[in-house]
């Protein structure tokens, strides 16, 4: 599913953040990134742009977070930069990000389950023909060839179409990613393939070429699976900004509204076990509420009339009526969201080494593949054996282990901690906290469970 932007650049300024310091930030969904040489592109391609000082992009949650003094920036510049690279970009807007994220999952698992039908499909036609051996006649040999290639061809194709459009649209840019050696690797040996099959060669790799693309979907498949679960935490913070909440008219009556059109002022009225949407101060009454998503601490509070409320705190006492004070995205949840993706975003030193050997990747292996087919062409090889032992090279060299390993053990670390109440504001500190051996903690009983335990039955 393609995102495109909007075209008039005054549809973007809801998307913007004003922070006290004077700093202007903006959230942008880029799809197609899967790798450490992603983000360096995208994250370095950005930041050339006049005027950007940071930004950054979390792989897991697709966000890119960009930021800049005051009108320093055009939003839309940013967008069009990233699309530019040969990635989907579009402001990011919680539930149309979600859509589009299921609309990938189901597209991969679609291609995933045509590949594996068509691999053991596959590897049935050609299995015969390896068993056959001289047995076999040139022209049977041929026939099963044949209604390899008739199955083989569009099944792998098609399985193939996350790669070739991810490969097409960096390539239309004048880029390169990981998807470009993958996708040239398909495509050379269904060729080859073919090539053998018209002028009766012996081997030909119908089943090597769709059990690639299986394999390399099974990964690709698993990663979603693993950036869906490290999303997790980030997504719990974000529904909560896209709930609905009811505000007060003037004339007393309710209108029920996105929380995202509350605005500082607004009467918000707050039911019993219903969650605040928005930061404010009680405006009528008093009542008890649970704060634990803020403090931790599960015991209800009791709050009085002018009382602030946080986002995310739950009215377990009367209904009340709330004064907002701040936009959702200014809110106490929107902090913490952005806390949390702080804390996957930032490097670790084994993350940046990752990211560093991630980047040769592609001028390096393609650049081989060249070598080794000059190479064998030099030394008298047939085409067939030079073009085979070059997509070889493509195939065998694949870094997603180290370009994805790292960050994902950083990501999902850290939203296993967030649902555990702990959050982690710096990529590094779990590298640094395994160097630490000794915990200081004081008395004021926040390391308490929760819950009283029998501790003398006489």
């Amino acid at each position: 599913m393609l995102m495109r932007a909007p075209e008039n650049t005054e549809d973007l300024s809801r998307f913007l953040r004003h922070e006290p310091d004077g700093v202007t930030a903006l959230d942008v969904v880029v799809k197609g990134a899967h790798c450490a040489n992603c983000i360096a592109k995208i994250e370095g391609g950005v930041r050339a742009l006049d005027g950007v000082e940071t930004a950054r992009l979390n792989l897991s949650t697709g966000k890119l977070h960009v930021s800049w003094q005051g009108k320093a920036v055009r939003p839309a510049a940013v967008i069009k930069r990233v699309q530019s690279m040969g990635y989907d970009a579009q402001p990011f807007d919680a539930p149309v990000v979600f859509a589009v994220e299921e609309q990938e999952g189901r597209e991969l698992l679609r291609a995933l389950a045509v590949a594996g039908f068509g691999t053991v499909f596959v590897m049935g036609l050609t299995d015969a023909v390896w068993y056959g051996g001289s047995d076999m006649s040139v022209g049977l040999r041929s026939v099963f060839f044949w209604l390899a290639a008739a199955v083989s061809v569009p099944l792998t194709l098609y399985a193939s179409l996350p790669f070739f459009r991810s490969a097409w649209k960096s390539l239309s840019h004048g880029e390169t990613n990981m998807d470009v050696p993958i996708s040239l690797a398909i495509v050379l040996s269904l060729a080859l393939s073919v090539y053998v099959t018209a002028v009766h060669g012996r081997d030909t790799y119908f089943d090597a070429a769709i059990m690639l693309a299986f394999l390399l979907l099974i990964g690709r498949y698993l990663d979603f699976r693993l950036r869906d679960r490290a999303r997790g935490a980030a997504r719990h913070l974000l529904a909560l900004q896209s709930q609905l909440a009811r505000r007060l008219r003037p004339d007393d009556t309710v209108e029920t509204v996105a929380a995202g059109d509350l605005m500082p002022g607004d009467l918000v009225l707050l039911a019993s076990g219903e969650r605040a949407s928005v930061d404010g101060v009680l405006a009528s009454g008093g009542t008890d509420v649970d704060m634990s998503l803020v403090t931790g601490e599960s015991e209800p509070v009791t709050m009085k009339d002018g009382a602030l409320i946080r986002a995310g705190t739950i009215v377990v006492g009367a209904p009340v009526t709330m004064k907002a004070t701040a936009r959702v995205e200014n809110s106490l949840v929107a902090d913490l969201a952005r806390l949390l993706e702080a804390g996957q975003q930032r490097r670790g030193l084994y993350v940046r080494l990752a990211d560093r050997a991630a980047r040769a990747y592609v001028p390096f292996v393609t650049g081989t593949s060249l070598v080794v087919f000059a190479g064998w062409m030099v030394a008298g090889a047939s085409l067939a054996v030079a073009v085979t032992n070059a997509i070889t090279v493509l195939i065998i060299t694949c870094p997603c282990a180290l370009g994805l390993a790292v960050p994902a053990v950083q990501i999902v670390a850290t939203g296993r901690l967030f649902e555990r109440g702990m959050f982690v504001k710096s990529g590094d500190a779990l590298e640094r906290l395994a160097d630490v051996d000794t915990a200081v903690f004081d008395k004021t009983g926040t390391l308490t469970i929760g819950s009283p335990q029998l501790s003398n039955r006489d």
